[in-house]
């Protein structure tokens, strides 16, 4: 009962921020284009390993990342070139962000880590291809929405193990973007081989749907040429 209070009171703040700003018309691609230079910003922090301050403003960027969709819809300007934009636009989000850590990892400070440059470009690339996988995948399926790891998720990892990153070291619950990036690099491919593994289970199903289709097709043609031929002998 609280936790669904909570959330239609977050509903009609989220609802009456949209009409506010809705009422001022703004373009939504603007608004998506906006949230890429808060991105930029947060990737630049994140390079400086201000963690803290970047997962701040990386939570800024991804409220106009939702507002942009709710804006358009609510505003009746939605389009195919918005939907196209908005995930180029957060293909580049996610990859200067996770750019803006592996700078940080590799500069010359004491916090410089070959394994995790190493690692976040791992998850890097496993964010791309989760993208890249549906996208694909939909080519040829009617849809791969599986997996665990997509980029909300990603999103909601890279912001909280940010603002754990302040205090004291020997902290249990501080400090965990270590732990993040090994999450991103390990989940964000297994994310990747389940859509492999689901657009193969789907073709598979479909191939042997077509095959008994076909076979059926095939039967009842024969039925009808035996049905045929029965009615010509008996005319005979």
């Amino acid at each position: 009962m609280l936790g669904e209070q909570i959330g239609n009171v977050g509903t009609r703040a989220a609802d009456a921020i949209v009409r506010a700003i809705a009422s001022l018309r703004p373009n939504p691609n603007h608004l998506t284009f906006a949230g890429l230079l808060i991105n930029v910003a947060a990737g630049i922090i994140f390079g400086f390993g201000y963690f803290f301050v970047g997962g701040l403003v990386l939570l800024f960027a991804n409220i106009f990342d939702i507002l942009d969709g709710k804006i358009a819809r609510y505003t009746n300007r939605v389009t195919k070139f918005g939907a196209f934009f908005d995930s180029v636009m957060d293909r580049y989000s996610d990859i200067i962000v996770l750019l803006g850590i592996i700078i940080y990892y590799s500069r010359d400070t004491v916090a410089h880590s070959t394994l995790y440059v190493a690692l976040t470009g791992i998850g890097l690339v496993g964010s791309v291809l989760v993208s890249y996988t549906r996208a694909r995948a939909e080519n040829l399926i009617s849809g791969c929405k599986v997996g665990f790891l997509e980029r909300p998720e990603r999103v909601v990892l890279l912001i909280v193990g940010s603002l754990t990153e302040i205090g004291p070291q020997n902290n249990l619950f501080l400090h965990k973007m270590h732990a993040v990036i090994w999450v991103l690099a390990v989940l964000s491919h297994w994310t990747v081989l389940h859509r492999v593994y689901h657009t193969w289970r789907e073709l598979e199903r479909e191939a042997i749907e077509a095959k008994a289709q076909a076979a059926s097709l095939a039967e009842k043609s024969e039925d009808s040429k035996s049905s045929l031929n029965d009615v010509a002998a008996f005319r005979a």
